[in-house]
């Protein structure tokens, strides 16, 4: 076994648990940071596949602004004198768990990874994808990008402003 390998597996089983630990975890808080375990263990598993962008975007997007945006949200809706939720739709929750589970097995099973590798671009001596993306993001879509920039400002800054006027009492 390869050390490729090997660190493929530990990320795998990093992401493996602490998405059981996501689910299964009664602490909110605690859930949102396995969830950001999760989403790293995953930027882990894009790097190793040669998917820079992903990984980055992975980290930045879902690691960094939406956990952020989940904890924002635990600390604004946060009451201590919620009542616990009943669990009566935990047998149906689990049939539609090994359901899909199911069906992204025999998917992968299904698939042809050859066919799938030559089809990338991997590996061709052109420029790389992330280049590409890159030249495009900043040439052929520099506003939209720009735009959907100070949109995610915006709503850090409003996320900020909510969360300082709960405090407050305001």
């Amino acid at each position: 076994m390869t050390a490729q390998l090997v660190v493929f597996y530990l990320l795998a089983a990093v992401t493996v648990l602490s998405s059981l630990g996501v689910v299964l975890t009664r602490n909110v808080v605690h859930a949102a940071f396995m969830l950001l375990l999760a989403l790293l263990a995953v930027a882990g598993i894009f790097l190793m596949a040669v998917a820079e962008f992903l990984a980055l975007a992975q980290i930045l997007i879902y690691g960094g602004a939406v956990t952020v945006v989940v904890l924002f949200a635990i600390m604004l809706t946060r009451s201590d004198d919620q009542p616990r939720a009943d669990h009566s739709q935990r047998p149906l929750a689990l049939l539609t768990a090994v359901g899909v589970f199911a069906l992204l097995v025999i998917a992968f099973v299904a698939s042809d990874v050859a066919s799938l590798e030559s089809a990338t671009g991997v590996g061709t001596d052109t420029e790389s994808g992330f280049e590409a993306l890159g030249l495009g993001l900043f040439t052929d879509w520099a506003i939209p990008f720009e735009v959907a920039s100070l949109v995610l400002l915006v709503a850090l800054i409003g996320a900020i402003l909510l969360a300082r006027s709960a405090e407050d009492g305001e």
